[in-house]
């Protein structure tokens, strides 16, 4: 729905990946290649979905991935995720680059947020956004690590798909074909990256949002800066981007309070390691000291319980909830995250699972060959 419904420049800057798409692709046969070896005769009626996120309590193992500039698919569509997370009781994750900002956030959608910080050259700058995180009353504060320059994304190039918007004749004329999305854009005008207001390294024109964000990006931050930001941050710090036991085991050591499994949807290193197929070793490496999140390829209410056998917490995704809000706004962002808790419950019920604490490796069967 969402891409017959979007402008294909819009629907693929939220679809693709990175280069030839090779861990885009990887990420969901990771989880595809994972067997289910289900029980029988379990009293699973009533199958319980509640645990733990980073310390507190969460209605389902889900949380929502941060997504930059997506008011270009629905208006406001941060606040309507947002809004739908806080309503199923999972944590929500705030972009740097949304497109709506830190406090409208806080103010119009409450629940559980994490603030997502993208390493910004400019310090002071980069200050500003971890105090006004702090001062809006943000649980987490997720600093991204995976993300040293800006990902060479070749659909976004195809498609002429830059800051600002500027299509060319076929763009355009695509643009036109999408006449429902066109009239909801005028109306409510295009909206902006509205944490980076008054950022002077934004304003750049012609390029595309990760070409953009990478001009402006830290790419000498190192172990002693991200502890610096440990020791002023007050609340959780989660680090993302985590793929290499050894890493994993350091920032363990540096005292983050989660760590978050992620090749940034395929959307940064093409040919990065599936973020499924690291969890094991990061697992092993951290021996339960923190709690681990994955992302990336999560398409279906059965990833979470394969992940959690593997030794996640939770699982999180971005995209789902993209097609969900471009499809139909706050209703359609509900109705994903509703296919995603319906299909995870009815997975436990069908695998003889009555509560996510069952959730184990011997759950699982022989890895199934990858497919052409």
């Amino acid at each position: 729905m969402a891409k017959e419904y979007l402008p294909r420049g819009v629907f693929d800057f939220f679809d693709g990946g990175a280069e030839d798409e090779i861990s885009l692709r990887e990420n969901r046969r990771a989880f595809e290649e994972i067997s289910i070896v289900p029980r029988v005769l379990v009293n699973v009626s009533n199958p319980e979905l509640g645990t733990s996120i980073v310390g507190t309590p969460a209605a389902l193992p889900f949380v929502v991935a941060p997504t930059g500039g997506i008011g270009m698919g629905w208006p406001q569509a941060d606040v309507e995720i947002a809004r739908a997370a806080a309503e199923r009781g999972i944590p929500y994750t705030l972009s740097t680059t949304a497109t709506s900002s830190i406090e409208s956030i806080a103010e119009r959608a409450g629940g559980r947020l994490w603030f997502q910080l993208y390493v910004l050259k400019d310090k002071p700058f980069l200050e500003t956004l971890i105090q006004r995180a702090a001062a809006a009353g943000y649980e987490g504060l997720v600093v991204t690590l995976d993300l040293a320059v800006g990902g060479k994304r070749e659909r976004d190039l195809r498609n002429r798909y830059t800051i600002p918007f500027r299509p060319g004749p076929a763009e355009l004329l695509d643009v036109l074909r999408h006449p429902a999305w066109l009239l909801r854009f005028l109306r409510a005008g295009g909206p902006d990256f509205a944490n980076l207001r008054g950022f002077q390294g934004f304003r750049s024109s012609g390029a595309t949002i990760a070409a953009l964000v990478g001009q402006n990006l830290d790419a000498s931050f190192s172990w002693d800066e991200f502890a610096a930001i440990r020791d002023r941050w007050p609340g959780k710090l989660l680090a993302k981007g985590v793929e290499h036991p050894d890493d994993a085991r350091r920032l363990v050591e540096m005292g983050v309070d989660a760590l978050w499994i992620s090749n940034h949807g395929g959307r940064q290193l093409d040919g990065a390691i599936a973020p499924l197929r690291a969890l094991p070793a990061i697992a092993r490496a951290v021996s339960g000291r923190v709690p681990i999140i994955v992302d990336s390829g999560v398409r279906r209410g059965v990833d979470a319980m394969k992940a959690i056998a593997l030794g996640a917490q939770a699982v999180a995704f971005g995209r789902p909830l993209l097609y969900g809000v471009s499809a139909g706004g706050l209703e359609g962002a509900r109705r994903a995250l509703d296919i995603l808790s319906d299909e995870l419950r009815r997975s436990m019920q069908l695998a003889g699972v009555q509560g996510l604490s069952e959730i184990s490796e011997s759950l699982l069967g022989p890895q199934r060959p990858p497919h052409p």
